[in-house]
């Protein structure tokens, strides 16, 4: 894309226009100035709901992919890339995948996480060399999220990962964003013009991580990750986590706090073992080939438990 192309799709693009109801913003008292972004950002979810079925379509073939020992992975640049391995880095400890199961790319690689590498998102070739460099596959899947839609950076990726026969999806807030043409999956967060023009951190950043939530978390549970609501796969390493996993044991079992640290003691630090060894009466081995059997689902664990015992 050349300057002039970039000049032309950004006249036209919603992230870069005026917001007339900030119009005069630096003229304002501090409060007033808070009012309008507060007001501003109370749109944003409901650009998200708009967007749900989209979501929801993505969600199923990331499931897909994971079931069948592919990743997901997310490219951006700026804060949009930043984003994605915010979301990333925290499903390890959230949901116990393995490091790598969910990726977050950026333009400019980490030291873009903490200083501003803008010039690092007019390079479509480093996109997709990012995607070479930790061998994506055709089994894969592929975020891209850019607010304007436009960084070549993640334009290049797409391409790549769709020549692959991978699944693409892109997040972006104009509708006639460059990514949804290389997308399956177009997720649209028409969250109009920022409090500050051109500021996309705001606004269209708030929309942005919203759907990541719902994009990891959603897949998450499917997989079997979640128990309830609660999240039973988490990694216990730090104290307070060590606290959060006897309290959901409790929780998703009704027992007391000795029964919880005695069963969280004899799992190994597994919340999802400890129950199972609670709610069934078993021991920690039996809980773990039942938990084997059931693909890592509490609840199936407990249904082939109970048909065996009924037998």
């Amino acid at each position: 894309m050349d300057i002039h192309s970039i000049d032309d799709y950004l006249e036209h693009a919603t992230t870069e226009s005026r917001n007339a109801r900030s119009a005069n913003i630096d003229a304002l008292p501090v409060i007033e100035i808070l009012r309008i972004i507060n007001e501003e950002d109370k749109g944003v979810p409901f650009a998200v709901e708009k967007a749900l079925p989209s979501i929801a379509a993505l969600v199923e073939d990331i499931v897909r992919a994971f079931n069948a020992g592919g990743r997901l992975v997310y490219i951006g640049a700026g804060t949009s890339g930043r984003l994605g391995v915010l979301d990333a880095s925290e499903c390890p400890p959230t949901f116990g995948v393995p490091q790598g199961m969910v990726v977050g790319l950026i333009a400019g690689g980490d030291a873009a996480l903490r200083n501003s590498i803008e010039k690092a998102e007019d390079d479509p070739e480093g996109g997709e060399k990012a995607l070479r460099d930790i061998d994506f596959s055709a089994k894969d899947v592929l975020v891209g999220i850019t607010a304007s839609g436009s960084a070549p950076y993640v334009l290049g990726a797409m391409r790549y990962a769709k020549a692959l026969g991978a699944v693409v999806g892109a997040i972006s807030c104009n509708r006639e964003s460059k990514t949804f043409a290389l997308a399956q999956h177009r997720i649209l967060l028409e969250v109009g013009p920022e409090v500050i023009t051109g500021s996309t951190r705001m606004k269209a950043g708030t929309a942005q991580k919203l759907v990541l939530n719902m994009l990891t978390t959603a897949s998450m549970i499917r997989i079997g990750k979640v128990y309830g609501n609660l999240m039973v796969d988490l990694m216990p390493v730090n104290r307070k986590l060590v606290e959060r996993s006897k309290r959901l044991i409790r929780q998703a079992t009704g027992c007391s706090k000795d029964e919880a640290e005695a069963a969280f003691l004899a799992s190994g630090g597994k919340p999802k073992i400890a129950i199972l060894m609670i709610a069934l009466g078993i021991g920690a081995e039996e809980a773990w080939s039942l938990l084997q059997r059931g693909q890592g689902r509490l609840s199936d664990a407990m249904r082939i438990h109970s048909d065996e015992v009924g037998k």
